[in-house]
């Protein structure tokens, strides 16, 4: 059993190879975590103790999971329909904003959390 941040990978061999092992960093929290090719954004966040609404548990019914993709958006798949329609209720939607939910992890992200989106969570200034 291999521990990753907070997460644990049960039989699978770690390596250097950031292409099996993406690593995302967490803005502002300045917080990076290693996860398995394929994983969804919003899981790489909360199986790390990374807090991150999801009102609607990762379905794409809401935009609690709002996201900037600051370095690897291109990485990402396209947006679905669904996922435009749920980012048009997002605050603070940019040009690379994504929804949590919806994103798997295939290369080396940089993601911001929006401010916006610590009003809702309760941080205290520690945590930032």
């Amino acid at each position: 059993m291999t521990f990753i941040g907070a997460a644990k990978i049960e039989n699978q061999t770690t390596t250097n190879d950031s292409k099996e092992m993406p690593k995302v960093r967490f803005l502002p929290l300045d917080v990076e975590v290693q996860v398995p090719k394929g994983t969804i954004l919003l899981d790489a966040a909360l199986d790390n103790n990374i807090k991150i609404n999801h009102n609607c548990g990762g379905n794409c019914a809401c935009s609690t999971c709002h996201v900037h993709i600051e370095q690897g958006y291109d990485s990402l798949g396209e947006k679905s329909e669904d996922e435009e329609d749920m980012l048009d209720e997002a605050e603070n939607v940019t040009d690379v904003s994504r929804l949590a939910c919806q994103c798997k992890v295939v290369e080396d992200l940089i993601v911001r959390i929006p401010e916006s989106e610590f009003d809702d969570l309760d941080l205290d200034d520690d945590d930032l």
